[in-house]
């Protein structure tokens, strides 16, 4: 296999798909600055990439060679190649030279494990052809076209619904105060009828309810969480010509049309802005100081939950987390009396590391998590630190 590998990747080979990917950073890096890379991640990957990662950090399973796919993510390549998967720049620094940039990994690529020396290198080259030769490929440099970090199809739906008010700016947002018709329930395509400054926009998401988040340990309100019902756009507003030809004293209201729903809409609930979409893909990595904090709630009606599922942290920007940390999960060990011991003591279990959490979205105070693995069910309480 080492052979194989050493003829694929010759020297020249090697230099001529280096310059292509330095080329295809350079590019991405000035289209968007949606990757971030921080110093502290550059500084690791610079170190592994002089000497490689030790055997021991590998997988047990890590494989000589494997095809990137389209659907793979970083963090299943990671998982792939090391125990640890927020360890990517590790991945990464295993051979900088060719991966300048960890989001130019792209479907069809070929990573090969190089294992010499007790230590391990990331190499990265092409399928071989017919000819069994490697020969380079010029890559449109399109920064969507490169895997993503994790499964956005997991936090997509989320990342518009979940919000976190800081504080309460939903007992101030415009208001439906009257549906089409007299209509108590409305759905897509009814109009509403709402009051309240908008602000100047157009395109607003209807939340109900807000409900404050306490923490578990302090019981401050940490934020409000409302829950989220669908969109509308303003049709007619309420200074527009002819919208009060009867009685120009009277109080008229804005004229909207329901756009999307998740839930019915009806009077009383709030509007908020559609915030501008952004391009995500915040890479997996472990926060850069401690981290310890707990769940205060499970978004949704759920009172417990378990994998894919979102959660509310009790810790935000205020914290130092970002989008993108990975946060262990630890299950709070259960007290019992010894009966082995004739006074009967109560002892308390040690608690048990037992998942996984992706934070994709921060606020001041609180931030959302996708659980990405977990053995036990999540509830609110329950602890986290770094990985």
């Amino acid at each position: 296999m080492r052979s194989a590998k050493k003829a694929a990747l010759t020297a020249p080979r090697a230099t001529a798909l280096a310059a292509l990917l330095a080329f295809g950073a350079g590019v991405a890096w000035a289209q968007a600055g949606n990757y971030p890379i921080t110093p502290k991640q550059r500084s690791t990957a610079q170190q592994v990439a002089q000497e490689g990662v030790p055997l021991s950090e590998l997988s047990p399973n890590a494989p000589d060679s494997y095809t990137v796919k389209s659907g793979d993510t970083l963090w299943d390549i990671s998982k792939l190649f090391l125990k640890s998967p927020w360890r990517w720049p590790e991945l990464w620094g295993m051979n900088m030279d060719q991966i300048r940039n960890p989001h130019l990994i792209y479907p069809g690529q070929v990573l090969f494990l190089d294992k010499s020396n007790g230590r391990g290198r990331l190499r990265v080259g092409e399928p071989v052809g017919a000819g069994g030769r490697l020969s380079p490929r010029i890559r449109a440099s399109d920064v969507n076209a490169g895997i993503p970090a994790i499964n956005l199809a997991q936090i997509e739906p989320f990342l518009n619904e979940a919000v976190i008010f800081e504080p309460n700016a939903l007992a101030a947002a415009p208001r439906i105060v009257a549906a089409q018709e007299n209509r108590k329930l409305l759905t897509k395509g009814d109009l509403a009828y709402t009051r309240g400054d908008l602000q100047g926009q157009r395109n607003f998401r209807v939340f109900r309810e807000p409900a404050p988040l306490v923490d578990p340990t302090t019981r401050e309100i940490l934020g409000y969480e409302a829950v989220y019902l669908g969109t509308v756009e303003l049709t007619r507003r309420a200074d527009a010509p002819g919208t009060n030809l009867a009685d120009t004293t009277a109080i008229v209201p804005d004229t909207f049309t329901i756009t999307s729903t998740r839930q019915e809409i009806t009077t009383g609930d709030r509007l908020a802005p559609v915030p501008a979409r952004e391009f995500y893909n915040h890479v997996p990595r472990a926060p850069e100081g401690d981290m310890v904090g707990q769940i205060v709630s499970v978004y949704g009606e759920a009172v417990r939950a378990g994998q894919n599922q979102i959660v509310a942290l009790n810790r935000g920007k205020r914290d130092g987390l970002e989008p993108g940390h990975v946060l262990a999960l630890w299950t709070n060990g259960r007290t019992i009396v010894d009966r082995t011991d004739p006074k009967n003591p109560s002892v308390k279990l040690p608690d048990e590391r037992h998942g996984l959490l992706y934070v994709f979205r921060t606020f001041d105070r609180m931030s959302y998590a996708l659980i990405l693995s977990v053995k036990e069910p999540v509830s609110a309480g329950d602890r986290f630190t770094a990985p």
